[in-house]
């Protein structure tokens, strides 16, 4: 497992734009697939976007497709979302995820982040 801090998380109005950021610990960063979810209040987890190890494929939610980016620095062990073009309904706690396979369920990955808040105001 890998330990991972995000930041980045705050308040923007709608139209607006974060960046969040995803740190992880371990030498072989490289190898895992990274992927960021989110949870609304009462809600359950759901998936974002995903991006494979070795920087490889990238996988996004419908609702987010367009939007938002995922992108990765190997070099500073690093994950980013960039989201752009914020909506209300993307107001939820964003979590960061890793795990040497992936894939788009909660139940793929293995080493979770503490979570970031992102409030989006109409």
């Amino acid at each position: 497992q890998v330990q991972l801090v995000e930041s980045g998380g705050g308040l923007v109005q709608t139209g607006g734009s974060l960046r969040l950021s995803c740190v992880a610990s371990g030498r072989t960063f490289g190898n895992y697939a990274m992927a960021w979810f989110r949870q609304a209040p009462g809600k359950d987890r759901e998936f974002v976007a995903a991006n494979r190890w070795l920087g490889g494929t990238t996988d996004y939610a419908v609702s987010v497709k367009g939007r938002f980016a995922i992108s990765r620095d190997n070099a500073k062990n690093t994950v980013y979302l960039q989201m752009k073009s914020l909506k209300p309904e993307d107001t939820a706690v964003y979590y960061c995820a890793a795990d040497p396979i992936g894939g788009t369920r909660p139940a793929n990955f293995g080493s979770w982040g503490q979570g970031t808040q992102v409030t989006v105001s109409s």
